[in-house]
């Protein structure tokens, strides 16, 4: 029987997830909760096979929380599940050690499929996913101050704000964008904007 920790802030998601694991006959739901700074605490006390991940809460990214869970359990197997996919994210994801990224659209089929792969120690990606990272496979990442730049972007700054708020020159500045835009094949600030947030490049705070 495979242990599964859920942490997802959505109710009918996760009681959706609760009814497909348990009826999945290889899944025991472990505990299950909506609040990440409860499921980290639950995480540490019954070291489940496997933890399904909500992407966003209120006020964080899981994305960030990963390297807490791989701290306490270098074996953790944790599988992402997000409302969307973005290769920034995934790729960022499975860098830091997750064993699958799905999304909500994916079906629990998939999310079953990944649970289980998971629980052995295989990567998963649906179909999907697996094609997103996929077209973006070798693209260039972006440097800490390039990531910067681009969320400042994405928040509406000019180059001047830009410059003021990173403490830099305004031609640093315009380096930065240069090679955001050759990096994720735009050639203007809008589309630089829109690339960000559809592929999950800078985070978005709604």
């Amino acid at each position: 029987m495979i242990n599964v920790l859920i942490i997802e802030r959505q109710q009918l998601v996760r009681q959706g997830i609760e009814a497909a694991v348990s009826n999945g006959g290889k899944f025991h739901i472990a505990a299950s909760t909506g609040d990440p700074m409860e499921g980290f605490e639950l995480f540490k006390r019954i070291r489940p096979d496997v933890i399904v991940l909500g992407l966003r809460f209120v006020d964080s990214c899981s994305i960030d929380a990963l390297p807490a869970y791989f701290e306490i359990e270098p074996r953790a197997k944790v599988v992402i599940l997000a409302d969307n996919a973005g290769d920034g994210e995934i790729a960022k994801a499975l860098k830091l050690g997750a064993f699958g990224f799905v999304t909500k659209d994916d079906g629990t089929d998939e999310l079953l499929a990944a649970i289980e792969a998971a629980s052995q120690g295989k990567k998963y990606l649906p179909k999907e996913i697996a094609k997103i990272l996929a077209e973006n496979f070798g693209a260039d990442e972006l440097t800490p101050a390039e990531t910067n730049v681009l969320r400042s972007i994405v928040g509406g700054m000019s180059n001047k704000e830009i410059a003021f708020a990173l403490d830099v020159s305004e031609n640093t500045v315009k380096s930065h964008i240069q090679n955001i835009f050759s990096k994720i094949g735009v050639s203007d600030r809008t589309s630089a904007a829109t690339a960000a947030i559809k592929r999950g490049l800078v985070r978005v705070d709604l």
